[in-house]
């Protein structure tokens, strides 16, 4: 049997060139559960917006190892000692951190799956393929988990300056063109260190972390809390939701035989097992698109116009508010749209509701962003700042949306 050559070279629009580390990496890339990362789409919805964004979960999970490539390379540069098998146990986690996403990302985990959120699968996914890698991937576990000794490998992988969030903002600023999320990356990494088994930022790139932390708010606002992807992805919840009460009902759903599994089974925590997660694997973008498309034909009032109102972007009014909709303003819209269609309170609620959205950029009182001072000192970024933003990137904002039908001329 010849040897193929697996020490790949991608090209990445954001990168240029990323080289596949080790073999081992490079089978894991190959591996059908990976691979199922190129159909799901990174921002969910947010294309109906950017018509740009595209991209895909595999493209940032790429990104991230090619990040923390660099992370180890300053890092020991500046006499930090990784070893080789500790570096190759962070580009497995860091590769494999999204995996347990769904299709459109947070909508499955509110709909189809009750109760089991992306991280936990992705934990199953891990431990699945670990048996498949003959468990060379448990030092990537215990790094993943936090269970290893050495915090600050963690802190990589899962902290408020970690590869993940150093790779989407810079990621999803340019798949979007939202010019207001483009980090320098490279930068914060070079200013990286280690200190007492924690993460640290040198002095000198507090300008840096400032930035990221304004652009992370920046992005949150103008793209991952966008009210058109806001009010798209709750038409998306309410399409699953609706889906599983007719099927509950008895009514028969053409999907595809993934998708079928989880509408006609009542799955959470306790009943996800291995044959649960290799059915979980088969589900993509793909499944829901092509369900929705079907289902527009549907004589059920509520699935067919959800459908229709997400194939062809002729969503519901939004309104983004400082405060809360009043129950009788709500209740006055339902009442409108239960006259005019001849439809249930229930029916009426599919397309009548109002919910919340909050943005913190920083949050200082856990695993906060520490910057080591010239003196050795150690301060949390938002003191260390002369700038009075970031304690106002604190504070939690706390917006309210309305969504209702717009009225048709």
């Amino acid at each position: 049997m010849t040897s193929t050559n697996k020490l790949k070279i991608l090209n990445d629009p954001i990168y240029g060139f990323i080289t596949i580390p080790s073999e081992r990496i490079f089978s894991i890339i190959e591996h059908p559960y990976f691979q199922r990362l190129r159909r799901i789409s990174q921002m969910g919805m947010s294309y109906l917006v950017y018509p740009g964004a595209h991209h895909t979960r595999f493209h940032h999970a790429i990104g991230c190892v090619h990040l923390m490539q660099k992370a180890v390379q300053i890092l020991r540069h500046k006499g930090v000692i990784i070893s080789e098998a500790e570096e190759e146990a962070l580009q497995i986690a860091i590769l494999l951190h999204d995996i347990g996403h769904g299709p459109f990302s947070h909508a499955m985990e509110h709909s189809i799956v009750e109760g089991v959120d992306h991280e936990s699968i992705s934990l199953l996914f891990m431990e699945e393929m670990n048996r498949d890698f003959n468990q060379s991937l448990t030092l990537a576990l215990q790094i993943f988990r936090g269970t290893y000794n050495r915090r600050f490998l963690n802190q990589l992988i899962s902290s408020q300056l970690d590869m993940d969030r150093l790779d989407y903002l810079k990621r999803d600023s340019f798949y979007t063109g939202a010019a207001e999320g483009n980090i320098n990356s490279e930068r914060l990494i070079t200013m990286l260190n280690v200190v007492k088994d924690d993460l640290v930022i040198e002095e000198k790139g507090i300008y840096s972390v400032e930035k990221f932390l304004v652009a992370r708010r920046l992005m949150y606002w103008q793209v991952y809390l966008h009210k058109t992807s806001l009010v798209a992805e709750q038409l998306l919840i309410r399409v699953l939701k609706r889906a599983k009460e007719l099927v509950e009902k008895g009514e028969k759903l053409n999907a595809s035989k993934a998708l079928s599994y989880f509408l006609y089974n009542k799955i959470g925590p306790e009943n996800f097992s291995s044959e649960t997660l290799s059915i979980f694997a088969r589900l993509d973008d793909y499944d829901i698109i092509s369900a929705m498309k079907e289902w527009q034909d549907h004589e059920d009032f509520v699935l067919s116009n959800l459908c229709n109102m997400i194939i062809n972007r002729d969503l519901l009014k939004v309104k983004i508010k400082k405060k809360k909709p009043s129950v009788a303003k709500l209740e006055k819209r339902r009442k409108a749209l239960q006259e005019k269609e001849n439809i249930s309170a229930i029916e009426a609620d599919y397309f009548v509701f109002s919910g919340e959205v909050t943005n913190t950029a920083y949050k200082s009182e856990n695993n906060n962003i520490n910057i080591l001072h010239k003196n050795g000192k150690i301060s949390d970024v938002a003191k260390a700042s002369d700038q009075l933003n970031l304690k106002a990137l604190s504070k939690t904002v706390v917006k309210y949306y309305i969504c209702y039908p717009k009225a048709k001329h």
